[in-house]
């Protein structure tokens, strides 16, 4: 079995080159049936994150792949080309990693665990055990963590973190979901994959992690961002409507 990380980045340049070697170690971890590789997605950074990943890949044969694309064009973009990639390469797994070392590769034998154990995406969460961040101020944790219970309500879908961008994704996932279709760009993205997965009858668990600030490097949110998230759960709420008057429709 195989399993890919992907990893989109802009100006990570400092972070990726202690971040890949950190993940490709956690092979050693997990059962000896499963290979991990890493996927670095770069919309064309300017401080040479590219650079820093093709090194990476003289180091590393085989375990690490790039795509450059030609400017930035944002998160969920980057993971429907990397899930599209992994398709294609015959991967089992796949996770989604944030490049600013704030997501711990310690944790990927555990999500890895619980896909083996059937589950179809495992979700490293914030909130499954209380509230699990470092370094926020206050503000930010208010935002993520109320955000997350607006995104629980209105979807139906009973996940805690659903904005986590650390997951554990099975191969089945990907080839349920139309990614075509999939509209979001920024952290909505990480919404619109999961309540569509339990949409489709998916099974999702929740693993609790410690996320940890940013040791460097900018942070990509922004009100347009937030702007994206609260209208796409909206929208995701009219979905669930509809499955309903379908699922009672077809009953009668």
């Amino acid at each position: 079995m195989r399993a890919l990380v992907i990893i989109p980045t802009y100006n990570e340049a400092e972070n990726i080159k202690e971040l890949i070697p950190a993940i490709l170690k956690q092979e050693a971890l997990v059962p000896s049936s499963v290979k991990i590789d890493v996927l670095v997605v770069d919309d064309n950074s300017p401080d040479g994150t590219a650079d820093v990943v093709k090194e990476l890949k003289k180091k590393f044969s085989g375990k690490v792949h790039l795509i450059e694309r030609e400017g930035k064009l944002g998160l969920g973009t980057a993971y429907v080309e990397g899930f599209k990639f992994a398709l294609k390469e015959g991967y089992d797994f796949v996770f989604e990693m944030d490049a600013d070392l704030s997501h711990d590769p310690k944790e990927i034998p555990n999500l890895l665990k619980g896909a083996l154990d059937s589950y179809d995406i495992v979700i490293g969460s914030r909130y499954s055990h209380g509230v699990s961040v470092m370094n926020w101020p206050m503000r930010r944790v208010l935002l993520s963590y109320f955000a997350n219970l607006y995104a629980r309500k209105l979807t139906g879908v009973p996940v805690k973190d659903l904005t986590s961008g650390f997951k554990c994704i099975s191969r089945k996932v990907l080839e349920k979901i139309d990614l075509d279709k999939i509209r979001s760009n920024g952290y909505a993205f990480q919404i619109e994959l999961t309540v569509k997965a339990y949409y489709k009858g998916l099974k999702i668990v929740e693993h609790p992690i410690i996320f940890v600030e940013r040791r460097s490097g900018v942070s990509k949110m922004s009100k347009k961002i937030v702007l994206e998230a609260f209208f796409m759960v909206i929208r995701l709420a009219f979905l669930r409507i509809l499955k309903f008057f379908r699922k009672k429709k077809n009953g009668s």
